[in-house]
């Protein structure tokens, strides 16, 4: 059913309410010129749009078959009937296989590869990182972790200490164990990222130590990685680069182009940054501390 904004999220609660399954809010413009980014998804000028949610939203719900589904609904939408709700049947479908085939192996480059454990490795050689998509962000598909990634295969890590800051998944702390680092430790503030980068990396053979960001952070390293957010990681300018030893590198992403020169200026009183990729509208900027 679409509806105004304003409206939206009420509709998907009344219908979890009656009983549906779940229910999700979309773009009713989705695939269309009038679609509207969100979240800071890049307009494709490289530019954040801030829009309240989308002006016309379509709300979708999963429920049950049952006989009295369309009284239920129109009654939840605060309708006397159920004119404007559309009603589709859902065929039954294997939907874990379904889910699946929407994630096929990820080339970062000819050394790094990112594969679902379902899949076989395309290119037995290359570093194959096994990494299902979970509740945790990085998966290796958002531009920001591709940066990342293919910056660490560029570097030499082998007998490297390397700190990931916002490890999410944890996929670089363990790429960065894979291409040989001695040390890697992950920290998040968030304790269900934590379980799924310990998750991941022992699906990988790799040990590292995770921390969770209450906790003090005091030691220095090789590498500083650091895939978050423009406004997080200014906050954390200060933190961030005193973690980097001297003549230690720091890479960081999760900045739109247009954002770059804001985290630069951030970082100006403690370390150079200039941008060294970018990305589908956003960069990774890297810096060395002197």
């Amino acid at each position: 059913m679409e509806t105004e904004a304003l409206r939206a999220d009420a509709l998907a609660d009344a219908w979890l309410a009656c009983g549906a399954i779940s229910a999700s809010v979309e773009d009713a413009h989705a695939g269309t010129d009038l679609e509207t980014p969100q979240f800071g998804e890049p307009d494709g000028t490289g530019d954040a749009l801030p829009t309240p949610m989308w002006e016309r939203s379509r709300v979708v719900a999963l429920f049950e078959p049952a006989v009295d589904l369309c009284q239920r609904v129109s009654l939840a939408a605060g309708l006397n009937d159920s004119t404007g709700i559309t009603f589709t049947d859902v065929a039954e479908q294997d939907w874990v296989r379904l889910t699946q085939s929407q994630f096929d192996p990820i080339c970062i480059n000819e050394n790094l590869w990112i594969v679902p454990s379902w899949h076989l490795a395309p290119a037995p050689n290359a570093i194959n990182l096994v990494l299902d998509p979970g509740l945790a962000f990085g998966t290796g598909s958002h531009p920001t972790t591709f940066l990342c990634l293919d910056w660490l295969t560029r570097l030499d890590c082998r007998g490297l200490s390397v700190l990931d800051y916002g490890c999410g998944s944890g996929i670089l702390a363990i790429a960065a164990a894979r291409l040989g680092a001695q040390t890697v430790l992950g920290v998040d503030i968030d304790s269900n990222a934590l379980i799924a980068a310990k998750t991941n990396a022992a699906n990988n053979n790799v040990k590292l130590e995770l921390r969770h960001s209450a906790q003090a952070l005091t030691e220095t390293f090789d590498v500083v990685l650091a895939n978050i957010l423009t406004n997080p990681l200014c906050v954390l300018a200060p933190l961030l680069v005193q973690r980097v030893a001297v003549g230690g590198r720091i890479a960081l992403s999760g900045v739109l182009l247009s954002q770059a020169e804001q985290v630069i200026e951030a970082y100006s009183p403690y370390i150079s940054l200039s941008i060294g990729a970018d990305r589908d509208g956003w960069v990774r900027l890297e810096g060395k501390r002197c």
